[in-house]
């Protein structure tokens, strides 16, 4: 049987993925949908798995509760491996195992309590415990005044939280959320968003967050890892991902590439370029800001502000600045030595003309 509860070990990973390979076969052609993933997803944190359309990520989630299986590769949830469970044990194991969807996946003909009590009457839940239970997580996510209400009657925000409260009336012990917030307003997302930390702090619930939008990941998880076509490109701490991005997919969707200056520039220097458009890129502790005098003493010419921006990540400020530096010879890896102490990451973003 499947163990839970007070035979978990909390020194091993709660989700560990080895060497995860899945195929589909598409119009006679094999899609290598999923290569070699390697993952530890520790117990009770928010782990967010981001990537765009097609990358992936709906079929990694999927293959978490076993609605995919395999094609090569294992996963194991509390060192149980997914593959050699029975039918039963892997119907015990997705009990334990919620699921938050994009488009709520609720019953239109069923009212807000009944949604919620479905799982347990399939399970033969007696009549009572139902009750207890579906009354407490409706109070959980905010709905005990909806109860009686159907689907058509609540707002999109309210009907996530239908979707989480029907996720939790199990106990479990993860939840799988698959592009939860996409469908919502920017108000609701971040309610619901609020909500799922909630759930993590308070009950201790590992959460695997699937999404295409870093601003997501941004606001509640605590580790990250970016998948591109089926593969994991990029992991690390939120923070430090945001710091300093390492693959160009990353940085797409960190939109770090969407830059609005004040002049123009080119990726080539030009014959009539005085200037190299620079980019630097910094994290510290909340305690030890950047000393923005030293990181300006380390340029042999002038530089001008372009734009900056400073965010607060996990207690990191997370910051970045452009700067137009009146030099065009640049010995880049110099001066990256210099900047080493004081910034995460040195980018020429390319080259302009002074407007003077």
């Amino acid at each position: 049987m499947v163990s839970f509860g007070s035979q978990i070990d909390f020194s091993v990973p709660h989700i560990k993925i080895r060497q995860l390979n899945k195929y589909y076969e598409v119009q006679g052609t094999q899609v290598h949908a999923l290569k070699n993933i390697n993952l530890d997803i520790p117990q009770g944190t928010v782990f967010g798995i981001i990537g765009k359309s097609g990358a992936g990520k709906s079929s990694l989630i999927r293959t978490l509760n076993g609605l995919e299986s395999t094609s090569s590769g294992s996963i194991h949830i509390h060192q149980q491996n997914l593959a050699r469970l029975s039918h039963a044990e892997l119907i015990q194991l997705r009990q334990k195992t919620g699921m938050i969807f994009q488009h709520f996946n609720l019953m239109s003909a069923k009212t807000v309590y009944e949604n919620v009590a479905l799982p347990l009457r399939v399970a033969a839940y007696p009549k009572d415990q139902i009750e207890a239970r579906v009354n407490e997580v409706l109070s959980l996510v905010g709905l005990s005044d909806k109860a009686a209400n159907y689907p058509s009657q609540l707002s999109g925000g309210q009907k996530q939280r239908v979707g989480i409260a029907r996720a939790l009336v199990h106990h479990p012990e993860v939840l799988l959320c698959d592009e939860a917030t996409s469908a919502l307003d920017p108000e609701s997302t971040s309610a619901v968003l609020t909500l799922l930390k909630e759930i993590n702090q308070k009950l201790g619930i590992t959460i695997v967050l699937i999404t295409h939008e870093m601003q997501v990941i941004r606001e509640i998880c605590d580790q990250v890892v970016v998948i591109d076509h089926g593969e994991i490109v990029e992991s690390g701490q939120v923070w430090s991902v945001f710091s300093s991005p390492q693959q160009q997919i990353t940085q797409e969707l960190l939109n770090l590439e969407q830059l609005e200056l004040p002049i123009p520039y080119t990726a080539e220097i030009q014959p009539d370029s005085t200037l190299s458009i620079l980019k630097l890129r910094y994290e510290s502790t909340l305690e030890q800001s950047p000393d923005l005098k030293a990181i300006f003493a380390q340029f042999d010419a002038p530089a001008h502000l372009l734009q900056s921006h400073v965010d607060t990540i996990q207690n990191h400020l997370i910051g970045s600045f452009i700067i137009a530096l009146a030099q065009t010879d640049l010995d880049f890896a110099v001066l990256s030595r210099k900047l080493k102490p004081y910034i995460a990451q040195l980018e020429v973003l390319g080259y302009a003309k002074s407007a003077h």
